[in-house]
């Protein structure tokens, strides 16, 4: 015979508790457990995989992805959703490289005009979705291609780099030491863009989950009208959001910008998907079924530690992206399924 028990009125039996356990330990650290199989695996297959070196690589190629997702994270905070983050980081690319290149101004100059921009683009969400009350997913996606055109527009559709041609004649520009130092500096053995990346997870960590701002995100996101009755200004609280969302990108785009020491056309492209599966990912991670730094930290650690790991075992591109939708799958199965199996 079956053990069972009642709990308000319905008969519980011992296989559906362990059941109920089994899928709450799954739902909390299902993630963390294939994150530590995967390197493992990786490690025993490649060796080279299981070095600091590496480990720098995978940290640094997930720097930018990862700034971008804690922006998007903190748009989702609120119930919206950052689509123009990727063209954001192109945009910032593009001003960047134009202002140093072409215009011949200092790195810190580049760097002020691409926090500008980013503000612009954050600028342009909040009037049309605070504003002009334009749903967020069809506002930002609005935004995503007219500064995906506009980049195109102001460049001619080119890439700027030193010695371009500028009205027939070389440009006298070129990205200055100080500002390439922050796509290929090192603290001490520690890549620039991973030290930002850092100090800016940090950052939104604490200004989610340890003050009041960071309530009032989520308690909009949860509910924006009972927020509203609850004396929350729903409405500049959103407006914070995409702003902050904004600055991660434009951030990302200078790291981006000077590692690549050129403006390259459509650069923050692939950017905007892989920062959503980071954001998305971190859903899953210790079962937060929220926006939080945290899990899109260890989201984009995810898709980095995968792609590194592919990459060293040869593996081609295609399967690589399969692989990393399978993943995004697997983790809102994870977050959403076992939710309510538990």
């Amino acid at each position: 015979m079956t053990a069972t028990a009642r709990t308000g009125g319905r008969p519980v039996t011992a296989g559906g508790t362990t059941a109920s356990r089994a899928a709450a330990l799954a739902y909390r650290y299902g993630l963390l457990v294939v994150l530590a199989a995967m390197a493992v695996l990786f490690s025993v297959l490649r060796p080279a995989f299981a070095t600091y070196p590496n480990a720098l690589v995978v940290l640094q190629s997930v720097a930018v992805v990862g700034i971008v997702a804690l922006g998007v994270t903190v748009s989702m905070t609120t119930g919206g959703f950052d689509l123009s983050a990727g063209a954001c980081v192109g945009a910032v690319v593009m001003v960047t490289a134009l202002a140093m290149v072409r215009f011949n101004l200092t790195g810190g100059t580049a760097i002020v005009a691409g926090l500008l921009t980013g503000l612009l683009v954050a600028a342009v969400n909040v009037l049309l979705t605070v504003v002009a009350k334009v749903p967020d997913l069809v506002a930002t996606l609005g935004t995503l291609f007219l500064f995906q055109g506009l980049a195109l527009i102001v460049t001619g559709g080119q890439s700027v780099a030193a010695g371009m041609t500028v009205d027939g004649a070389p440009a006298q520009g070129r990205y200055t030491e100080g500002f390439a130092w922050l796509g290929s500096g090192r603290i001490g053995s520690v890549p620039v863009p991973v030290v930002v990346f850092a100090l800016l997870a940090a950052a939104v960590y604490v200004l989610l989950n340890h003050t009041r701002w960071g309530r009032a995100l989520y308690a909009i996101g949860g509910n924006a009208e009972a927020a509203r009755l609850a004396g929350i200004r729903v409405a500049r609280y959103r407006a914070l959001a995409y702003a902050v969302s904004g600055v991660c990108a434009a951030v990302a785009g200078i790291l981006l910008s000077a590692r690549l020491g050129r403006g390259d056309v459509g650069a923050g492209d692939p950017y905007l998907l892989q920062s959503v599966a980071a954001a998305l990912i971190g859903f899953a991670v210790l079962g937060a079924n929220r926006p939080n730094a945290l899990g899109t930290v260890v989201g984009a650690l995810f898709i980095g530690v995968m792609i590194n790991g592919l990459t060293m075992l040869n593996a081609p591109y295609y399967a690589q992206t399969f692989v990393q939708g399978a993943l995004l799958v697997g983790a809102l199965v994870t977050s959403y399924t076992l939710r309510r199996i538990r």
